[in-house]
C-alpha cells in the first residue's frame, strides 16, 4: 500500500479500535499536551532538553510524551485525536494535504533542519568519492520517508541514479536496517544515529559522509498539529513553541557534554559515550534548528527533494500548511 493511502487506512483502523470518543478531537484547550514522537532519537535532543530542564513546565504546560513508532502511525494518532502534537517529518503533512483533508495538519515549530542519516561502509575509505558507490549493493531507507528522499536527492546531486547505478535495497523495515547490515546485507548503508556511531566504535562500519550536510537545510522534523486544534488552543500552541525555542537556545549555548547529560534520562540503556558522540556530530553539522521558524528556502528544498523522489503531486505553497506566527512570536519573546 502506498504511503499516502496508508495514512487514511490507518486512521480508520485506529478509530475503529479505540472508539469514537478517542477520535473526537483534541484536549479541549487544557494545559495538558500529548506529544507523539515518530521515534526516540538523540536527533531530537532539544525536545528532551525542553522536558528535562523544565521549559514546558515553566510555560504552564503538562506535557506527556509517547513514541508512536513510524510516520504513518504518528500521523494516524494525530489525525484521530490520540495525540495533540506530532513530532515527525514535514513530508507527512504534505501527504495529508495532498489527500484533500478538510482539517489539514499545520507545521508550527521546526526542531531539526537537516537530514540525520550517514553513509556507512563496511571498510574504511580515506579517499571516498561518491562514484565509488556505482555498481555496489546499497541498503537504503524506506521509500516515501524523508531519509530515503534526502538520500536519493544527494545521490542524484552527485550524478548517481539510485535505481540504475546501484543494487538498491529498500524492503527492510526501518527498525531492522542496522541489524540487516550487521548480518551481511549490503556494502554500504544509510544509517541514523546512534547506529552509525555504534558501528564505528565496534569497528564494524565507517562513516564516510553525511546526507544531512549533502542534502542541505530542510524542515526535517517539525512539531505539527491539526488546524482545528490550533484554532481552539492558540495560547497552548504559543506556550509550547516558547518552550521549544528556550530549549533550542539552551542547546546552542551549551556543550555537547552538558546536552548529553540533560537528555540521558530519556536514553537509560544507552552508552553515555555514544550519546555524547552523537550529540556532538549533530551539533557540529548544524542539525539542531537554532529557532522554530520554518523558512521559505527550507520549504523550497523540501519540495525539490520530494519532487525528485516522485512523491509530490504538485508543489504545496508554504502558507497552506505552515504557520510561522507562533515561532516568530517565540523569537521575539524568548531571548538568550
Amino acid at each position: 500500500m502506498h504511503k499516502r493511502t496508508m495514512i487514511v487506512a490507518l486512521v480508520f483502523l485506529l478509530c475503529s479500535s479505540l472508539g469514537l470518543a478517542a477520535c473526537s478531537g483534541g484536549n479541549g484547550g487544557n494545559a495538558k499536551v500529548k506529544i507523539g514522537e515518530v521515534t526516540r532519537s538523540i536527533f531530537y535532543a532539544p525536545q528532551y532538553v525542553a522536558l528535562s530542564q523544565g521549559f514546558f513546565a515553566d510555560e504552564g504546560l503538562d506535557v506527556e510524551l509517547q513514541t508512536t513508532a513510524g510516520g504513518d502511525k504518528t500521523m494516524t494518532a494525530l489525525l484521530s485525536g490520540v495525540i495533540d502534537v506530532a513530532l515527525v517529518g514535514s513530508e507527512t503533512s504534505v501527504y495529508v494535504y495532498q489527500q484533500g483533508s478538510e482539517d489539514p495538519v499545520i507545521n508550527f515549530a521546526q526542531l531539526t533542519q537537516t537530514d540525520g542519516t550517514f553513509l556507512v561502509s563496511r571498510t574504511p575509505d580515506d579517499d571516498f568519492q561518491w562514484d565509488d558507490l556505482r555498481g555496489s549493493t546499497f541498503l537504503g531507507q524506506r521509500k516515501g520517508g524523508m531519509p530515503q528522499m534526502a538520500g536519493e536527492f544527494t545521490l542524484r546531486k552527485h550524478g548517481i541514479d539510485p535505481q540504475q547505478d546501484l543494487n538498491l535495497i529498500q524492503n527492510v523495515d526501518f527498525a531492522n536496517i542496522s541489524s540487516a547490515f550487521a548480518s551481511g546485507t549490503g556494502e554500504y548503508v544509510q544509517l541514523f544515529e546512534p547506529e552509525a556511531s555504534i558501528f564505528e566504535k565496534e569497528g564494524r562500519g565507517y562513516v564516510l559522509a553525511s546526507f544531512g550536510v549533502e542534502s542541505g537545510r530542510l524542515p526535517y522534523t517539525v512539531f505539527m498539529t491539526k488546524q482545528s486544534y490550533m484554532q481552539k488552543n492558540k495560547e497552548v500552541v504559543q506556550k509550547f513553541t516558547n518552550a521549544v525555542h528556550k530549549a533550542q537556545l539552551w542547546v546552542d549555548a551549551n556543550s555537547p557534554e552538558k546536552i548529553a547529560d540533560a537528555i540521558l534520562p530519556y536514553f537509560k540503556d544507552a552508552d553515555k559515550d555514544i550519546v555524547l558522540r552523537v550529540v556532538k556530530r549533530y551539533k557540529d553539522q548544524g542539525s539542531y534548528a537554532a529557532d522554530p521558524v520554518l523558512d521559505e528556502e527550507e520549504w523550497a528544498n523540501l519540495m525539490a527533494v520530494m519532487s525528485g523522489a516522485g512523491e509530490l503531486k504538485q508543489e504545496v505553497p508554504i502558507d497552506r500548511i505552515v504557520d510561522n506566527s507562533f515561532a516568530k512570536e517565540a523569537k521575539e519573546k524568548v531571548k538568550p
